[in-house]
Formats: C-alpha cells, structure tokens, sequence
C-alpha cells in the first residue's frame, strides 16, 4: 500500500478547514481513498494539496478558480509535451535529409 495522510490529520498539519478539503475533493481537484469512513490522500498528492492551500488562502482564489487554473496549468503541460513530440520528430526528419 503507497504512503497517505488522513483527512483530519491533513487539516490540523496544514491549518485548512476541512470543508475546504472536502471541496477540493468534490470538484476532482483532490483524489482520495476512503477507508472505514476515513479519508486519505496518498503522499504523492501532498504538492497538489499545498498548490492549491497557497492560492486558495494567500492568493484569494475561489475554488472554481482552482479548477480552472489547475485545468488550464494542465492542458498547458500537455501541450508543451506534444511540442517537444513534434520537435524531436522534426529534429529526426531534419536529420535524414542532411544525410541525403
């Protein structure tokens, strides 16, 4: 079993109400295991938590804010990995052709 945090301990370590948690978890920001009615967030998923703990109360940012920078942050990594796809691709037939 990989490494993870209670909910209530998560909320006392970090000093965040745990509806905000709760929150997180409900719009898909946050993935947790539930056992014996206790919530877990596995280890891996702790700098998730502390991103959104940062913009959340330091930042001012609304929950549907959240979602939508942790969306948009996404969709910007995937499109920075497909272009570095396409750049070795390119690198690749750059290649042949100066072989030619």
């Amino acid at each position: 079993m990989s490494e993870r945090i209670s909910r209530e301990d998560l909320v006392k370590i970090y000093n965040i109400e745990i509806t905000f948690f709760d929150e997180l978890v409900d719009y898909g920001l946050l993935r947790v295991e539930t056992e014996n009615n206790v919530r877990y967030l596995m280890y891996e998923d702790l700098p998730a938590l502390e991103k959104f703990t940062n913009w959340y109360y330091d930042l001012e940012i609304n929950i549907p804010g959240l979602e939508v920078i942790h969306d948009m942050l996404q969709k910007m990594e995937h499109l920075q990995q497909k272009n570095r796809e396409l750049m070795n691709k390119l690198s690749a037939i750059s290649a042949q052709y100066e072989d030619i």
